[in-house]
């Protein structure tokens, strides 16, 4: 097999999340592949210091670093303005523009997609409630109402450009199917270190608090759940912050808790003193999920999230029915931590590890890019 020369691209560099550890990720297998993309702030994403980190003209434009949203109607076009000429294997990581790039066909453009661009497809109707882009909101949900066929057109134009695509979870497949009219070689779940969560045994006893670990923003649900624990009184706390959290402090009683900012050990602390994980979202796939299992603890999730790819429900974890505050309140009166085996959940994250990842992606890559010169 010859030496492969990849580059990586992204839809922007300015955050650290889920999709930011699948570069990480992919770094670690192909340490010299530079990374492109559409913005780039060095001081909030740092991580990305080990990327020869490529911008698009857009990174010059005022406040385009920390306002994205405002460019979605240029980020495409600018996409297209790379070369990757040089390459073998492109390899676009992304839930927006990012695989608007166009490629010769000497070069592989493998997509490895998060979803379809959320707030066009999947997540159109959350955005245009509630879009929260540092606009007005009326104006905001206007401007994507006029825009949105044009973007959506755009949209598709840009998902028939890669020669081949991965999905990170079933979920997302089908919506590749469903809005690109594209099959998917494979589903590669995304990497989670396991590890950090799963080093010490469980502990023994568990305090009395549902948790939840989450971006607070309009399509993660959040206030089904602060509504259910709110009726019911059961003590929750929230790790994470967004655009949706003052909002939600105000709906929140005195058994919720919110933490903005936890360090890697407090989060390890916090899923490990939990009864439960609680999710309500969608999610393409879920990495809190994965942390919780691995710390040892169940899961409550919606039945039609990709968290039901995660959980063995009955044995780590709870699926509801509905998106709705009655049916998390029906789950949560039943749900009792006991029933749950905690060294089975640990042993279920493991087919979420980095290295299984890292294994399975480096393989995944190499085999199409024989199968396609």
């Amino acid at each position: 097999m010859k030496h492969l020369n990849v580059a990586i691209v992204y839809d922007r560099v300015n955050k650290i999340g889920g999709a930011e550890r699948v570069l990480i990720a992919l770094h670690d297998i192909w340490k010299d592949a530079p990374l492109y993309t559409a913005v780039y702030d060095k001081k909030r994403a740092v991580w990305a210091n080990v990327f020869s980190v490529h911008p698009t003209f857009i990174q010059h434009i005022p406040l385009a670093r920390n306002h994205h949203e405002w460019f979605a109607w240029l980020t495409p076009m600018a996409f297209e303005t790379f070369s990757f000429d040089a390459y073998d294997v492109v390899i676009s990581v992304t839930s927006a523009e990012a695989k608007n790039i166009l490629t010769k066909p000497r070069t592989l453009h493998v997509c490895y997609c998060l979803t379809p661009t959320r707030y066009l497809w999947s997540g159109s109707k959350d955005y245009q409630d509630n879009p929260d882009i540092g606009l007005p909101n009326w104006i905001s949900a206007l401007g994507l109402r006029f825009w949105k066929r044009r973007l959506q057109s755009w949209d598709r134009i840009a998902g028939a450009r890669p020669d081949r695509y991965l999905a990170i979870s079933n979920l997302v497949a089908a919506r590749i199917r469903q809005y690109y009219g594209r099959n998917v070689e494979k589903v590669i779940y995304p990497p989670v270190e396991t590890r950090m969560f799963s080093k010490q045994t469980p502990p023994v006893s568990t305090e009395n608090y549902f948790l939840v670990v989450s971006r607070l923003v309009g399509y993660k649900k959040m206030d089904i759940i602060i509504d259910a624990c709110n009726t019911i009184g059961a003590p929750l706390v929230i790790v994470g912050d967004g655009n949706q959290k003052l909002r939600l402090a105000q709906m929140a009683k005195n058994n919720i808790t919110f933490r903005s900012h936890v360090s890697d050990q407090e989060l390890v602390h916090i899923y490990r003193g939990c009864k439960a994980l609680i999710s309500m979202a969608e999610e393409d796939f879920g990495i809190s999920a994965v942390e919780a299992q691995a710390a040892g603890k169940p899961v409550i999730s919606y039945r039609k999230s990709g968290i039901a790819e995660i959980v063995v429900e009955g044995k780590t974890g709870l699926l509801v029915l509905e998106q709705s505050t009655k049916s998390l309140v029906d789950a949560l009166k039943t749900f009792d931590p006991r029933w749950y085996d905690s060294v089975l959940c640990q042993s279920n994250a493991e087919r979420f590890s980095a290295d299984r990842f890292k294994r399975e992606m480096k393989v995944t890559i190499e085999q199409l890019y024989n199968t396609y010169i």
